[in-house]
């Protein structure tokens, strides 16, 4: 054991420190980690998302795009729109720009034409042709492959950077758009006040052999089931382990899988 002798300057009396040695034996506790806000057991999770996968084996998001770029610009006009009428302006833009060459040279104006049918078309057409640059200038015209990257891009925040890398990439990502948002608190399965807390405790709470399909199977289960109006909790495959308390319905409808997804004739 190591004594240091100090003095005080107000107190000048001799002070003795007594300071453990390397070589004592000294327990340090450490807090526990904190448990994950969750209102469902692990066993409980598991099933809710083995359910999921039952009923739908092989979940698509329902943009229409046909590379990683197609896909990037997608999901940068579908903030604050819908995925169908997304598809219905981007069919048409797709066939005469597919790149971001492509894009560049049609430009900005001739691009407004083609998306004006969508929300906020005039910031949004801007931004898709920084980004095209972007790609065209840094990224030898291709879409990067890591989130730090794809956020640097206009346009392009971490709900888009976290799809593209799914979809485009097949990562293991967690793309929290509103569904998933209020799925998550609705529930009580991940909730969090931020878009970014949610994904954080989904990434932790989904069971890692089901993180893949997870963030399509909860944009799925919100858009036709667990609605924002009423959620149908008689066609909820869920409803008798669903903690929300405003459900309707403690009996699961039947577990069957479902036709499979028409993509581009989504109903919002």
């Amino acid at each position: 054991m190591a004594v240091e002798y100090r003095f005080s300057m107000a107190n000048p009396k001799l002070k003795t420190v007594v300071k453990p040695s390397q070589n004592s034996n000294v327990i340090t506790r450490r807090k526990p980690a904190a448990a994950v806000k969750t209102a469902y057991s692990v066993a409980e999770r598991e099933e809710i998302f083995r359910r999921f996968s039952v009923q739908r084996p092989e979940p698509r998001g329902e943009l229409e795009h046909t590379n990683p770029f197609t896909l990037v610009v997608a999901v940068a006009l579908s903030a604050q729109a819908t995925d169908a009428g997304v598809n219905k302006a981007t069919r048409a833009l797709f066939k005469v720009a597919d790149t971001p060459q492509k894009m560049l040279d049609l430009g900005e104006e001739k691009l407004r034409d083609y998306i004006k049918t969508i929300g906020l078309y005039r910031n949004k057409a801007k931004n898709v042709i920084a980004l095209s640059k972007m790609l065209v200038d840094e990224f030898a015209a291709q879409v990067p492959e890591t989130r730090e990257k794809l956020v640097r891009l206009p346009g392009v925040g971490r709900k888009t950077a976290n799809v593209v890398l799914s979809m485009a990439f097949g990562q293991a990502t967690m793309a929290v758009d509103t569904h998933i948002f209020r799925i998550a608190n609705r529930i009580r399965l991940a909730p969090g006040k931020t878009p970014d807390e949610v994904e954080a405790r989904l990434m932790k709470v989904v069971p890692k052999h089901y993180l893949y399909h997870a963030h399509h199977w909860l944009i799925l289960h919100g858009r036709y089931t667990c609605k924002a109006r009423r959620p149908e909790c008689e066609r909820c495959v869920i409803a008798d382990i669903c903690k929300s308390p405003e459900k309707s319905s403690d009996i699961p409808a039947p577990l069957v899988e479902l036709p499979p997804q028409v993509i581009g004739e989504a109903v919002e």
